[in-house]
């Protein structure tokens, strides 16, 4: 890939992950779990609440270590291809997995709805609405990220192999 295609792609992935993060950080700065479950009195509420948050702080982690590392990465006065493409290697296997494949598995996507104009996210439980606005608002940016960054789901580490090989 161009030293030039990188760093316009590792410059929009990082404002893409810094959304996210502004997202995730306002989200979890004010809401916690008795918040979440006097709202909700359904029965395994907590369960799903605790899974929940739990996978959204994951992936506040794991977004912000993406964006200081392409923040790193692009501040350096000589551009280093190799280390901006692990970077993206990482934000896709970290941050779009970690979104898209939740531990605690409390929504997943739905792919026949993925090109309808309709939410692809479908929930475990119906969750109040503060919980269902934030992971839809930043499936909008991980969806985008997982399109970007599709390269380097599987054809990235495919070529660092066969460099290897040479």
């Amino acid at each position: 890939m161009p030293s030039t295609n990188v760093k316009a792609i590792s410059e929009s992935t990082r404002d893409k992950l810094k959304l996210a993060v502004g997202h995730l950080e306002t989200f979890l700065n004010q809401y916690a779990l008795p918040q979440l479950t006097q709202e909700d009195q359904g029965s395994d509420s907590e369960l799903f609440y605790k899974g929940l948050l739990a996978d959204l702080r994951h992936m506040l982690v794991f977004s912000e270590v993406a964006y200081e590392k392409l923040g790193v990465a692009l501040r350096r006065p000589n551009f280093d291809i190799d280390f901006a493409e692990r970077g993206l290697y990482e934000a896709y296997h970290q941050c779009v997995n970690a979104f898209f494949y939740p531990k605690n598995e409390c929504y997943s996507e739905d792919g026949r709805y993925a090109y309808t104009g309709q939410d692809a996210i479908r929930f475990r439980k119906k969750p109040v609405r503060a919980a269902r606005d934030i992971v839809l608002t930043v499936s909008k940016v991980y969806e985008e990220l997982r399109d970007d960054l599709s390269y380097y789901e599987s054809d990235y580490m495919t070529q660092r192999r066969m460099q290897g090989q040479k």
